[in-house]
């Protein structure tokens, strides 16, 4: 095999301390698929898969600092932002990436974890839709997320859904994924991704399992990687969603915590 320069991706986030969602799962995901991860924190928390005790935001200096040492020594294919907290680092992130303008710029808009602990204020809402998203090659957001940055209520259709990702697509990205993991009724949980001229729908099976703890973390680290490594964005989604769902179905054989575990992102090799 001939040697080649591994893909890099950088994820701009907040530090889970239970390791199965932020940081620690964008990391994962980077590795599993066969890209080189660095980081910059957002913010320290304290939690497990039952809750967030805590929070603590990095000083705005050090996160920015974090950025610019990743860009001027790597080669930077892809970035994706997770936790951002608050309008200060929103706008902090916004104004550093706007000096190197990566390639790619994936953004999760997080706003809740997983036990229902807020990981974003509704002050920073509109900071991020003015500053961070017309920067961003996709967003990513879930069905609760997609509603409180339309200022609307959650869907309940999948035609609901197709109106909605076309009024996100407004906001300014260059894509929306938008995840529908959300909608009652259906069988399979659809994806809609819409790039302002073609929809397209991703379907997969809904997996009977507790241990969620940081999906939406790892699809969008998963596109990140398929983005760096040079994949076109349907592909990448495409391939993302397959990793993800096989993540989610090996996600009992860990048996990590008492609470919604993590999904198993090494299930290629254990």
């Amino acid at each position: 095999m001939s040697e080649r320069n591994i893909p890099i991706a950088l994820t701009i986030a907040g530090s889970d301390s239970g390791g199965g969602a932020g940081i620690q799962a964008d990391l994962k995901a980077f590795s599993a698929l066969g890209v080189y991860g660095a980081s910059a924190i957002t913010a320290i928390t304290a939690q497990n898969t039952r809750e967030v005790r805590a929070i603590h935001p990095v000083p705005l200096p050090v996160l920015s600092e974090q950025i610019c040492a990743v860009f001027d020594d790597l080669n930077v294919a892809a970035v994706k932002t997770g936790m951002l907290g608050d309008a200060e680092t929103v706008a902090c992130v916004a104004d550093t990436l706007e000096q190197y303008r990566p390639a790619y710029l994936v953004v999760d808009p997080v706003m809740v974890a997983k036990s229902g602990d807020a990981l974003l204020l509704d002050s920073a809402v509109e900071t991020l839709k003015k500053r961070l998203f017309p920067l961003a090659s996709l967003i990513t957001p879930n069905l609760p997320e997609a509603a409180v940055l339309l200022g609307c209520p959650q869907p309940g259709t999948l035609a609901e859904m197709e109106t909605m990702v076309q009024q996100l697509f407004a906001l300014g990205a260059g894509a929306v994924l938008l995840k529908g993991g959300h909608l009652e009724g259906t069988d399979d949980a659809v994806d809609l991704l819409f790039d302002g001229e073609q929809l397209y729908r991703f379907c997969s099976p809904r997996i009977a399992t507790r241990n969620t703890h940081g999906t939406g973390c790892t699809l969008a680290s998963a596109i990140t990687a398929g983005l760096a490594s040079g994949l076109r964005l349907p592909e990448a989604v495409q391939k993302a969603k397959d990793y993800i769902a096989t993540a989610i179905s090996a996600a009992d054989r860990l048996q990590v915590g008492h609470g919604q575990g993590p999904v198993h992102h090494f299930y290629r090799y254990w």
